[in-house]
């Protein structure tokens, strides 16, 4: 299994760079097999002195995605809305997207992805054609009813606010769990 996460808070972390070179490290450190896929793309890379590209990383992933392993291999992907859409062309979001329909194109047999994302309207549609199926949590009741309850227990927890007046409190209650849009 590998996990990525698209941190806001780092600039490396919001690319296909970085989410390809998460992934092979963490899909290495089970199998002898792809660890020699990563040590070939070293190899040719003057043995780390020479940054890949990022269509060499997709090769590597690629390659270590077809080979037999012993069971399912699990890539969740976690924020894209968090890939940057701005700057570039095409931007980071765009590449990531990008990648994530060559992955699916490969038709890998063992290879499942859970992707996470807020409901933009470009990963949207993006998403729309890759997804056999697709879950969207910000509509749903219990999304929503647990976003309203660990608000409500955080205000009411905290001894500042229990000293705000019962208006305030509400108020402040109502206006998050309204703002939160399913997060």
């Amino acid at each position: 299994m590998a996990y990525y996460y698209f941190d806001f808070r780092e600039a490396e972390k919001q690319n296909r760079y970085g989410l390809l070179s998460s992934l092979l490290s963490q899909l290495c450190t089970g199998c002898d097999s792809f660890c020699d896929i990563l040590s070939r793309l070293r190899s040719a890379h003057a043995s780390g002195a020479r940054k890949p590209t990022d269509s060499a990383l997709t090769k590597c992933l690629k390659d270590i995605l077809l080979l037999p392993c012993r069971g399912p291999i699990y890539i969740i992907i976690d924020a894209i809305d968090e890939c940057p859409n701005t700057t570039g062309m095409p931007s980071a979001r765009e590449e990531v997207l990008e990648l994530l329909q060559e992955l699916v194109d490969c038709h890998f047999r063992n290879v499942f992805v859970c992707l996470t994302s807020r409901p933009e309207i470009d990963i949207q549609t993006d998403l729309e054609t890759l997804a056999p199926l697709q879950i969207s949590l910000h509509d749903e009741i219990g999304q929503k009813k647990e976003i309203i309850d660990y608000i409500n227990a955080v205000i009411l927890s905290d001894k500042k606010m229990g000293k705000w007046r019962k208006e305030d409190r509400q108020l402040v209650i109502d206006t998050l769990s309204e703002k939160a849009d399913g997060m």
